[in-house]
């Protein structure tokens, strides 16, 4: 038993990215590179691992495909880094069979909903310094998060100062909708823009008007100052 788990440590490949460990855990292909240095994610990573994990890296941002040829991916560590921006297609390729996502304790402001919501993976957004907006909020009411973390979705900066410091969940159990918000915001831009609009249509009428009225009174005084032909006598 002590030799078949000498086994499962040992490294397996040529093709481990250089600052990880690749290793078997109950079977299953595991990549190792915690707290490496790394500042990206790493392009040699083996196509049939299942488990990741990049935590306690400087990660700054997850590009688009970052892991699409890795199919068989079902668990993702990514917490403690640095991560800032996080791309649409991020997890494009691996939404389907991922059942874990940690994003936790990074320097996430807002996310594309686009990016998790395709997701059935379990998400720890916690320990981020989220601004609370629309995409957000959907992300909290429609994705799977991780029950034990949820509470720890703060708000870091909000539309209203009086939301700041508070758990999302209980600013939106108050009653708030940053969604709403946002529609709201893009009614009065719309009314603003056909008030913008409308009224130009009605300066240039007006414009109109009084160039024709102008043209018609500067014709008219011409014709009065032609002299007229006098009546011949018999």
């Amino acid at each position: 038993q002590a030799f078949f788990c000498l086994l499962l440590c040992i490294p397996w490949g040529s093709s481990c990215p250089p600052s990880c460990q690749c290793t078997e855990r109950a079977g299953a292909k595991a990549v190792l590179c915690s707290s490496q240095h790394l500042e990206e994610i790493p392009k040699d990573i083996p196509r049939d691992v299942v488990f990741l994990k990049l935590d306690a890296n400087s990660i700054t941002r997850i590009p688009s495909n970052a892991f699409r040829h890795l199919s068989n991916l079902q668990e993702i560590d990514l917490s403690r880094n640095a991560i800032e921006k996080i791309d649409r297609a991020a997890f494009k390729g691996v939404a389907a069979g991922l059942r874990s996502l940690d994003l936790s304790s990074n320097r996430i402001r807002s996310i594309p909903k686009e990016a998790l919501l395709a997701l059935n993976a379990k998400l720890r957004l916690a320990n981020n310094p989220w601004h609370c907006e629309c995409a957000l909020q959907e992300v909290l009411w429609e994705a799977r998060l991780d029950l034990d973390s949820v509470q720890d979705i703060t708000c870091h900066t909000a539309p209203r100062q009086e939301y700041v410091g508070k758990p999302l969940l209980q600013v939106l159990d108050a009653g708030v909708n940053f969604c709403s918000v946002r529609q709201r915001t893009m009614d009065v831009a719309m009314f603003i823009t056909m008030f913008g609009w409308f009224a130009m249509v009605i300066v240039y009428i007006i414009c109109y008007v009084r160039h024709n009225r102008e043209d018609s009174c500067r014709h008219r005084d011409y014709w009065r100052s032609l002299p007229r032909a006098q009546p011949q006598a018999d």
